[in-house]
């Protein structure tokens, strides 16, 4: 029919077609090629109008590339004008004649089946179907299809589908131009099932991959997709159904005559017995493992079964899946994601992900642009498992219920592994002894922090090329003996354990709930908040001068200012002084960003418009000296706290030795919880001087012609980029493969536990303390607040008024800025001792963290109530 795949034939019989084609016959045919040439796959005949042939019926459209302008040109929230134009395209696409070239073609085709056949024409895009977006449901398919008049007339349907107003909103959501997606049409010979249904070869709530799930009906699957039934539904593991349910199916979808469908009643009788026989479903499930080894990844599969004999119409990856991280081994495994104890489960570039692995203490691994830890030992070793589960349940218990949740299955962490002490990679480490209450010792390591950075400006100035690459293998592991350096250990662990101590101690003795938060308020040295306060500072320099406000917000768009405002700020009154003070705060912070812990995101000081919002905030809400005065006021709240504290203790039996015992507490607490941010804060300043030695190479490969862009580089690994300089060559289709592959996974969410058979585990509170209707959490910070609720995923989106509660899916230190401004605060990730919570109890903030969707629950301007204390979120309005 069409003489191969190297030819521009405008029709191919799906025989001749396979998963390369997907530019000429669009991801379903390529799909269904594909299944016609597994070994005992059984896919009804037929044959592809090719994408030519749609671009040549396109180019005869009149008016196409005006009204394609417009389209692209228009908000994807802009319904109305969507609408009205999708609809005169398609209009203007149905109406174009055939070519008659093409018309006798398809009449040709037609010819070699019986005249009274009936067929199934199905829309076919060149954008659907593949491994990062399936684009289900955004084209159309018509069934029962009689006459090749019919077959014509809905050919020219599926072309004017691609311009559906669900088409090309979900283009625009997603980027993609209009232009870049071709359609192709499916027509095959129609099947008369007597059950028809889905199967997806891995189970799409949990990611299960060992898990098949099998949703049957009877008569034609439009039943089931157009949820006109609840269908039976069989869960398949290890070639046995372990779970089946059989629904009432009172109706069903057959086709008529002479063409088209209808809805038909079914016999009372029959409305109860199930579509498929128990060993049908598991034959199914072992067609369905044999198309998901050939696509070489999980398949929703569109069957329908004949006389016993299933038939497949139709396979596609399973998109929403999150990937497994590749084992070098088939045992059991368990992932626990490294972005929840960072704050920041975006999906990360290769050249952040690489980064970050060479220079972690602990080995990760890679999936969908998230890193992942294999805590397998530390759970399999009983001599490790307790330890780890406490340390994880203080930094965030729904991880510790997802572990604890594995683990009661028997068998998949083994009790033990051979050598199974709970060593290797991963193991727990508090830094061995404990250290004095010594104020010394955090000067100490701020000092060795300083003295290592500036060692490593100054050794990495002069370095270019693959010698530059060479210093920062070295430099690595200066940045790793710098974080491991015991002191460093013992110091964040000494504030830590004092939290707790007090936290546990006080409860017990005097029944108060997390007293650590007040007796923490402005503790020294906290080089976050201090960034926070900074900010304050800043402001107090713009506020006197109405034309540098007035030009700042001038400058704002869209929530961020344009970069190169501050080469135009001394040109008002007062702007010299207020550039001047944005430039000592980037000196001081400008390493930082949202997302620090990815090399490839922009900082603070390479885009500064970042900070401009928060800095009118800044300017609006406070008044002057607000910094100075905040800090006060923390550090007399504390000081009061403590001396309630201890003269409560002191009236209690052994109150003297109970009350001595806290006060050194208390003293060390403050000693070294500030210090707790620090060893973050020596990361980013590494990072940011890697990052410019490194974006300086990348200009000289643009120089050279051997990138296109510089931003390039950030889809390479390191390796990758160091092999880029050495060689002067570049793989262009991998970065632009990774580039795609990037976009998809930022549609991801990562779980807090993976398992290597790709279950999501999400864990659960099990408490009985939180009002019915609240949303529970993890109380990190004490006070009850009642405000408007922030709901904000873009810190440059913020537009703040005083008494807000900020609501966003998880903070990282760059956020800090906000929090000075702000009443109280909740997020989706997060523990006791993450970033967030430390600077929410520094500022005094009431706040809950680890408050599953709490940014799709609480909707922005809704009016909330922390608390703080115990743990939990109303939503009042």
């Amino acid at each position: 029919m069409g003489g191969g795949r190297g030819d521009r034939a405008p029709l191919l019989d799906l025989r001749e077609v396979d998963e390369t084609q997907v530019s000429v016959v669009g991801g379903k045919a390529a799909h269904l090629g594909g299944l016609s040439r597994i070994d005992g796959i059984r896919v009804p005949a037929g044959f592809c109008v090719t994408t030519d042939a749609f671009r040549r019926v396109l180019a005869q459209t009149p008016s196409i590339d005006d009204r394609l302008d417009q389209l692209s040109r228009l908000s994807p929230d802009d319904r109305e004008a969507i609408r009205t134009l999708s609809a005169e395209i398609r209009h203007s696409v149905e109406e174009t004649a055939i070519p008659g070239d093409l018309a006798a073609a398809i009449t040709g085709a037609l010819a070699r089946f019986d005249e009274r056949a009936a067929y199934a024409v199905r829309s076919s895009a060149t954008a659907e179907d593949t491994p990062t977006a399936s684009f289900a449901g955004q084209q159309d398919t018509y069934l029962n299809v009689v006459g090749p008049e019919a077959v014509l007339r809905h050919v020219s349907r599926c072309w004017a589908s691609l311009f559906t107003e669900r088409a090309v909103i979900y283009r625009l959501r997603n980027g993609i131009d209009h232009r870049t997606v071709q359609m192709a049409v499916v027509v095959q010979l129609m099947v008369f099932p007597d059950a028809s249904g889905i199967l997806f070869t891995a189970d799409p709530v949990t990611g299960n991959r060992k898990v098949a799930t099998v949703d049957a009906s009877f008569g034609l699957g439009e039943a089931l997709v157009s949820g006109l039934v609840n269908p039976d539904v069989f869960t398949v593991r290890d070639g046995e159904v372990v779970a089946g349910t059989v629904a009432v199916k009172q109706r069903a979808v057959t086709a008529l005559p002479g063409g088209g469908t209808r809805e038909v009643a079914i016999d009372r009788q029959q409305q109860e017995q199930p579509a498929l026989t128990q060993a049908q479903v598991v034959r199914l499930v072992r067609l369905g493992r044999r198309i998901e080894a050939h696509f070489g990844r999980p398949q929703d599969i569109e069957w329908c079964l004949v006389d016993d004999d299933f038939q497949i119409v139709q396979s596609r990856p399973i998109t929403t899946l999150f990937p497994i991280p590749v084992a070098d081994d088939q045992e059991n495994h368990v992932y626990l994601s490294v972005g929840h104890q960072q704050m920041m489960t975006d999906a990360m570039r290769p050249l952040g992900l690489s980064m970050w692995q060479l220079t972690a203490m602990a080995p990760m691994r890679e999936a969908a642009g998230r890193l992942f830890v294999d805590a397998t030992r530390l759970l399999a070793s009983p001599a490790s498992r307790a330890g780890f589960l406490e340390m994880v349940g203080k930094s965030d218990p729904l991880t510790k219920d997802a572990l604890e949740t594995l683990l009661d299955r028997p068998d998949f962490v083994p009790t033990t592994l051979p050598g199974g002490d709970g060593g290797g990679p991963a193991r727990l480490t508090t830094g061995g002894a404990s250290i004095e209450t010594d104020p010394a010792v955090v000067t100490e390591l701020i000092a060795r922090s300083e003295a290592s950075i500036a060692a490593l400006r100054h050794g990495i100035a002069p370095m270019t090329g693959t010698a530059l690459f060479d210093f920062l293998l070295e430099a690595f592991q200066e940045h790793k003996r710098v974080l491991g350096d015991p002191l460093n250990m013992q110091a964040i662990m000494a504030g830590m354990e004092a939290t707790w101590w007090l936290n546990d101690r006080l409860h017990e003795w005097l029944g108060e709930k997390n007293a650590a938060d007040t007796l923490t308020l402005s503790a020294p040295g906290n080089v976050t908040s201090e960034m926070g306060l900074a900010l304050l500072d800043v402001a107090d320099v713009v506020r006197p001068h109405p034309e540098v406000v007035a030009f700042l917000q001038g400058v704002v768009h869209d929530g961020v200012a344009h970069d190169d405002f501050l080469d135009e700020l001394p040109k008002v009154a007062g702007g010299a002084e207020a550039r001047a003070a944005i430039e000592v705060y980037l000196d001081r912070y400008g390493m930082r960003c949202v997302g620090e812990i990815d090399i490839t995101r922009p900082r603070w000081s390479e885009r500064p418009g970042t900070l401009v919002p928060v800095l009118l905030d800044n300017v609006k809400l406070f008044e002057p000296g607000a910094a100075r005065r905040r800090f006060a006021q923390g550090r007399q709240q504390a000081q009061q706290k403590a001396q309630e504290v201890l003269e409560r203790l002191r009236a209690l039996p052994d109150g003297e030795q109970k009350a001595d015992e806290t006060a050194r507490m208390i003293e060390r607490v403050r000693t070294f919880i500030g210090y707790r941010e620090y060893p973050k804060y020596d990361i980013i300043s590494r990072y940011f001087v890697y990052k410019q030695a490194l974006m300086a190479e990348a200009e000289r490969l643009v120089h050279a012609g051997v990138l296109a862009e510089t931003a390039d580089v950030f889809y390479l690994t390191f390796q990758e980029f160091h092999e880029a300089v050495r060689t002067h060559r570049v793989d262009d289709e991998l970065i632009r493969q990774r580039r795609d592959a990037f976009r998809s996974y930022q549609a991801l969410t990562p779980p807090r536990v993976l398992t290597s058979d790709g279950e999501a585990i999400t864990g659960a509170y099990r408490r009985d303390d939180v009002p019915a209707g609240a949303l529970a959490g993890v109380p990190v910070s004490a006070g009850t607040v009642e405000g408007r609720a922030r709901v904000i995923l873009d810190m440059a989106q913020a537009d703040l008024e005083a008494g807000d509660i900020l609501v966003t899916a998880h903070t990282d230190p760059s956020w800090t800025p906000l929090f000075v401004g702000i009443a109280g605060l909740v997020t989706e990730v997060g523990g006791l001792m993450t970033h967030g919570a430390v600077i929410a109890r520094e500022y005094g903030l009431p706040a809950v963290v680890s408050v599953l969707d709490a940014t799709r629950l609480i909707r922005d301007g809704q009016r909330i109530r922390v608390h703080g204390s115990d743990g939990y979120v109303e939503i009042l309005s």
